[in-house]
Order: C-alpha cells, then sequence, then structure tokens
C-alpha cells in the first residue's frame, strides 16, 4: 500500500534490531505524555500552577495528537512516513530545547502540543518497525505485539518516575524525554525502513479539511479535559467552544460529502456498521478509563503517591503482557469475537471487585482487579484494530484515512471522556455523601464529642488553648468526613462502570450471536465478520 514499507526478508539480527527500534520509537511516541501525567502535581507545584492551569499540560497533547492522523496517512503516501516522523521529532527537539533555556509555563504548553505532534508519526514509525520483526505470515500477530508496546508506557511512566524524579527535580522528566526523542532520531536514521511506493495524495481542499477539523477536535477535547476542573455549567466559554466546534464539523463534513476525492468518507462514517464500531472503540478505551481515573483517584485521595504506586503499576504492567501475549498467541478471525467478549468480562470483574473500597484499602487490595483491567486493556487492542482495518480495505484503499482518523479520535476522546464523565460523577457523588455526614454531625452527640476530644488531644502537646485545641479537632474530623465521602463517590464510580461495561457485555453478545447467525446462513462464512460486528 501506497506510504507503508516493503516487507522484505531479513536476516534474524536484523529483525532484532527493527523490534528494538520499534520500541523506542513506541517509547518517544507515549512515555513523555504518561510521565507528565503521572507526576502532574509535582509539575503544578514546582511551577506554582493552579489546577486549571495543570490541567491544560495534558490537555494541550490531546488537542493536538488527534488532529494529526488527519494529514499523517497522506503525508505518509507523498513523502513517506520516515521523513514525516524525522521533521516531526526535529520540530519537537527545537522545542524541548528552547524550553529549557527558557523554562516558563507558557513555554512548557507549548512543547507538550508539539509533543502531540510529533507522537502521530512516532506511533505509525514504531508500528512499522516492528511489523518488520515479524514475517508475512505472523504480521497478525506483530500487530497485536506493535498495539501492546504502546500500552505499556503509562505504567512504565509510574515504576520509572520516582528515581527519575531522584536525578533532580521534574525538568529531568523532559530531560529523559528530550533524550528518548533524540535516540529514536539517531536510530531511524542509521536503520531505516525498507522502501515502500510513494504517490502524489495531497489535494488542495485536503488542507482545508484539516483546517476545519483540527480545531474543531481541539475545541472537544479542551472541553473534556477542563469540563470537570472548571465545572461545566459555571464556565461561558465551554458552551461557546461545543458550538463553534459543531460550526466547524459540520462545514467541514458538508465540505468532504460532496467533493470527488474526499479525505473523509462521510458516507461511510453515517453507516451503522461504522457506528457500531466506533461506538464499540469509544465505550472500550472509557470502560478502561477505570484503571486511569478512579483506581489510580483513590488511592491518591488516600495519600499514595508514586512511590507507594510502584508495585502496583508493576501488576498493571505484567496485566498488559499478559493480555498482549495471548491476543498474539491466539490470533486468528476465530479469536477476535472471544477476545473482544472476554475484555468486556474482565472489565466488569475487576470493576465489581473494587466496589467496596474503604478507607483502609490500599494497593495491594487492588492489585487483582487492576490486574484483570490491565488484561482487557492489552487483549482488545490488536483485534479491535484488525477489525476497523478489514472495514475499512473491504471498501477500498481510500477508506484508511477515514479509520485512521475515526480510531485517533475513539481512543484520544474516549480517554478524554472517561475520566470526564467519571470525574464529574465523583465529584457529584461526594457532595452527596458529603452533605449526609455533615447533617448529622452534632458536637451534643456524645459520639462525635467524643471523637471531637480525641482528635483535639492531638495537638495537646502544641496548643494549649482548649478552645484553639477543638477547633483543631473539628477540622480534622471534617477532613476525615471528606475522606470518607470520597472513598464512598469511587465506589459508586466502580459500580458505574461495572453496569456500563455490563449493558456493553450483553450488546457485544448479542451483535456476535446475530453474526454468528448469519455466517451460518452466509455462502461464505467469515469469522472474521462475526468479530467486526461485535464492536
Amino acid at each position: 500500500m501506497p506510504g507503508s514499507p516493503s516487507t522484505p526478508r531479513h536476516s534474524a539480527g536484523r529483525r532484532a534490531a527493527y523490534l528494538l527500534v520499534g520500541v523506542l520509537a513506541s517509547a518517544t511516541a507515549g512515555f513523555g505524555n504518561a510521565l507528565v501525567s503521572a507526576n502532574l502535581p509535582q509539575i503544578q507545584g514546582a511551577l506554582g500552577l493552579t489546577p486549571v492551569q495543570g490541567t491544560w499540560l495534558p490537555a494541550a497533547y490531546v488537542m493536538v495528537n488527534v488532529s494529526s492522523n488527519l494529514i499523517l496517512f497522506k503525508c505518509r503516501q507523498q513523502f513517506g512516513i520516515r521523513r514525516f516522523a524525522e521533521a516531526g521529532l526535529l520540530a519537537y527537539l527545537a522545542i524541548t530545547t528552547l524550553y529549557l533555556l527558557i523554562q516558563s509555563y507558557e513555554a512548557a504548553v507549548l512543547v507538550r502540543a508539539v509533543a502531540g505532534f510529533a507522537a502521530a508519526p512516532m506511533s505509525a514509525l514504531a508500528l512499522f518497525y516492528i511489523l518488520q520483526a515479524f514475517p508475512k505470515a505472523k504480521l497478525g500477530q506483530g500487530l497485536c505485539v506493535a498495539l501492546g508496546v504502546s500500552q505499556v508506557w503509562t505504567p512504565m511512566a509510574w515504576l520509572l518516575s520516582p528515581p527519575l524524579l531522584d536525578l533532580g527535580d521534574w525538568q529531568t522528566l523532559y530531560l529523559f524525554e528530550f533524550g528518548l526523542a533524540l535516540c529514536t532520531l539517531a536510530a531511524c536514521i542509521v536503520l531505516k525502513l525498507p522502501p515502500g511506493i510513494r504517490i502524489k495524495a495531497f489535494e488542495a481542499m485536503d488542507f482545508v479539511t484539516f483546517a476545519l477539523l483540527a480545531p474543531a477536535f481541539a475545541l472537544v477535547g479542551a472541553v473534556l479535559a477542563q469540563g470537570r476542573t472548571q465545572w461545566w455549567t459555571e464556565q461561558p466559554w465551554i458552551a461557546a467552544a461545543l458550538i463553534v466546534a459543531l460550526g466547524l464539523f459540520i462545514v467541514a463534513f458538508t465540505i468532504e460529502h460532496y467533493r470527488a476525492n474526499p479525505l473523509i468518507k462521510t458516507r461511510w462514517l453515517g453507516t451503522a456498521e461504522t457506528a457500531r464500531f466506533a461506538l464499540g472503540a469509544f465505550g472500550m478505551r472509557m470502560l478502561l478509563s477505570e484503571q486511569t481515573y478512579a483506581a489510580t483517584g483513590l488511592l491518591r485521595t488516600l495519600g499514595m503517591g508514586p512511590d507507594q504506586l510502584q508495585l502496583f503499576y508493576g501488576v498493571m504492567l505484567a496485566g498488559i503482557i499478559v493480555g498482549v501475549a495471548i491476543s498474539a498467541l491466539t490470533f486468528g478471525p476465530k479469536a477476535i469475537p472471544v477476545q473482544l467478549v472476554g475484555s468486556v468480562v474482565l472489565i466488569v470483574i475487576g470493576s465489581l471487585i473494587d466496589n467496596d473500597a474503604t478507607s483502609d484499602t490500599r494497593p495491594h487490595d487492588m492489585m487483582v482487579s487492576q490486574f484483570l483491567l490491565a488484561v482487557a486493556s492489552g487483549l482488545f487492542m490488536g483485534p479491535l484494530l484488525l477489525v476497523g482495518v478489514m472495514k475499512a480495505l473491504s471498501k477500498g484503499a481510500d477508506h484508511i484515512v477515514t479509520f485512521a482518523v475515526l480510531f485517533a479520535v475513539t481512543q484520544s476522546l474516549g480517554g478524554l471522556a472517561g475520566p470526564a464523565v467519571y470525574g464529574t460523577f465523583q465529584q457529584v457523588r461526594e457532595h452527596e455523601y458529603s452533605a449526609q455526614i455533615n447533617a448529622n454531625f452534632d458536637p451534643g452527640d456524645p459520639v462525635v464529642a467524643q471523637r471531637l476530644a480525641q482528635q483535639g488531644q492531638i495537638y495537646a502537646a502544641q496548643i494549649t488553648d482548649p478552645v484553639r485545641r477543638q477547633a483543631q479537632g473539628v477540622g480534622l474530623l471534617a477532613q476525615t468526613a471528606t475522606r470518607e465521602a470520597n472513598v464512598r463517590a469511587f465506589n459508586d464510580v466502580f459500580t458505574l462502570n461495572a453496569i456500563l461495561a455490563g449493558l456493553f457485555l450483553l450488546w457485544s453478545v448479542f451483535l456476535v450471536a446475530r453474526a454468528a447467525r448469519a455466517s451460518k446462513d452466509s455462502p461464505q462464512p467469515a469469522g472474521a465478520s462475526a468479530g467486526a460486528t461485535a464492536v
């Protein structure tokens, strides 16, 4: 296919080299943003940022990254993936160098935005390098491995953050990311991908479509990232952003709908089959955000920091590796529906295990549940992408651009929508639980009075005034009440995730069963069609 490298035979040593460069490129694409997200409180404190300002750092990455795929595929076809990736890396290295010299908040946001742009070609580059490590007969397994490697960087960021921060302050994280990009650039120059076919792909109207859709996706990403922090109904700009984004989408899709050679195949996007795929891909990414938001958020609320969460994320990393291994070893058309449905089953079980947390819950109490969710994360990505590619190729190679955009949007915005929805739900439930607890807070109650006295005794050695000591005791009791309200609210999030995953499971089973019946009646049954319909 134009824009993709060829797949000649390689020696075992050269295959190993391609695999190592692919892993390095994948780390450059995903590790930096994971480091920023894992250490956001430390970065906010060092720069003196408010929570709103801090949220813009990971948000800027996603806002740019989600639209980069609009031009990535045609850039690959016309200029080659290596040139596009090298251009993105050079731009990122230049901006990061500037930031390491300036070190301002505005420069930090700019670096995250440029990193989001560079990550799109780097992700594709990593995929192609890893695929070169597999023979043609094993490219399906290679796809599962490549996508699995792209998912390990969040737990890896938590595992490596403490030792990196021990080497210096939070700027060490940026320096490490800079070093990764520099090593990747050198490795890609030394070990080049095999040549492929290049064609003239761009048309003038492609840039018009990109100019309309890029800010639209960025506005939606900004709303999802900031809605919970600034609160949805409190900021007029949120409504204005959504209105402008909707207008840009309407204009862009109208233009694409009537083009002779559209960049986005609107008619294919409007089919029920594609809508089911988009809903399934978006839903799976949103359900899996239980790990990154709810589980981690609960433990952070209970005072767990990166040092205490290292083993916890080590278990997550092991779960992803197990899921990827199962996906690759059982790869095949008949296994696709089983893998997809099995992923949802694991999410349901993991969420149900977590929904009875208490203030005494610690990382080891959640390792089984998070291992199951990590296995689901590693298990579903390969089959999901394979199903989407088959859907697009069945309509023609020119539909791959549309699929690439659709897949990137569902995964990026699904990753933002999960914390936005669950975070909003958690805050609402926390306020309700706090109100219930405080409503029963009567200092005249003997139990409450005894608890206040116990809390006040903590300050007996420092505060001799009994009135001030009691005030401090009231404050400590209020903090305890808030902590308990947060724990209950997070339990509700786990329960909500289990309910949504259960509904998703019923829907998936119904679609798989319907596809299986249809395949029996078809003269050319294909097990892959069942998997395709499942999402």
